[in-house]
């Protein structure tokens, strides 16, 4: 593990914290600062339904805003009291991805709180989608649709390294992924770490976007069980099966003693999602119990927590 000098960049984008907006608000501007959310990722990923989403949930959305007057749009919202506004980016917005760095920066000194908010999605995924709407992907110029992608993966690597939080949208449909902006955004505490568990099969990969990934291979499998194959982590036969295993409530003390630790860093660093990743074979039976029942006991201490299972269903 390094450590990172104080004042560093992370991916080439300030810190969270590195500009204070102590005594930074005029007078006459809102007690609350102006919370900033730049919606961006890859073409098909869904970027148009997590805008949609922060729309109804009161946010004031603006489509691919020239980067040169950012800075006065944000002034302008906190003449006007809006305390959360969303930019929507994509690769078509020439420049703007080279000048975030320096823009974030200026926009710390202005009192905002920029973010990132990423829509990723597997390369097969986004042919599908876009093949779907016969759309050409706009980097894909007189090559292949998948060399579009390529391309725009490349310019957006730095971009998703620094954000904030990333979606997976692969296996989302347009109500998971607005459940997933509604969880991230719709609440009134905007420094309060929010969760996603996210039960999954290691035979169907791990997810990109975790923040971390744990492990209950450990545990003995109902998939050996004539009874419990059918059934799934959701079941209570399954559940009790998982949970009264040696070493599962062992375990989910040590999650829960983690977080602990880690959610107090996370909201000190001004980081407000965390996605946690829980993993057995197939998705089916101990990750989904384990993560039904570490997201219970996450809400008990107050942490907001949803919970989803990537992979039921697949087998």
């Amino acid at each position: 593990m390094t450590s990172q000098t104080p004042g560093a960049v992370r991916g080439g984008y300030p810190p969270r914290d590195q500009h204070s907006t102590e005594g930074q608000l005029d007078a006459e501007g809102p007690t609350k600062p102006l919370r900033l959310v730049v919606v961006s990722g890859m073409s098909g990923a869904g970027r148009s339904t997590a805008a949609h989403a922060l729309e109804d949930l009161g946010w004031y959305v603006v489509d691919n805003l020239p980067p040169s007057v950012l800075p006065e749009v944000c002034r302008q919202a906190r003449e006007i009291d809006l305390t959360r506004l969303a930019v929507v980016l994509d690769v078509r917005t020439r420049g703007f991805f080279e000048q975030l760095p320096a823009m974030f920066t200026e926009l710390g000194l202005i009192g905002t709180l920029p973010e990132i908010l990423f829509l990723e999605a597997a390369d097969d995924v986004i042919v599908r989608r876009q093949e779907s709407v016969r759309r050409p992907h706009p980097l894909q110029g007189d090559g292949r649709l998948l060399d579009g992608i390529g391309r725009e993966r490349e310019t957006l690597a730095t971009l998703r390294a620094a954000a904030d939080l990333v979606i997976d949208t692969s296996s989302l449909n347009i109500h998971q992924l607005t459940s997933r902006v509604a969880h991230a955004y719709g609440g009134s505490n905007d420094d309060q770490l929010r969760v996603t568990l996210l039960s999954f099969g290691f035979k169907y990969g791990i997810p990109v976007d975790a923040d971390m990934v744990f492990d209950v291979r450990f545990l003995p499998n109902p998939h050996w069980i004539p009874e419990l194959r059918p059934q799934t982590g959701l079941s209570k036969p399954v559940s009790d099966y998982v949970l009264g295993q040696s070493g599962a409530e062992t375990f989910l003390v040590s999650m829960q003693d983690l977080m602990a630790v880690v959610s107090v860093g996370y909201i000190t660093e001004g980081k407000r999602f965390a996605t946690l990743a829980i993993g057995c074979t197939g998705g089916k039976h101990r990750s989904s119990a384990m993560a039904e029942e570490f997201a219970r006991r996450l809400r008990a201490t107050g942490l907001p927590t949803t919970v989803l299972h990537r992979d039921l269903g697949r087998e």
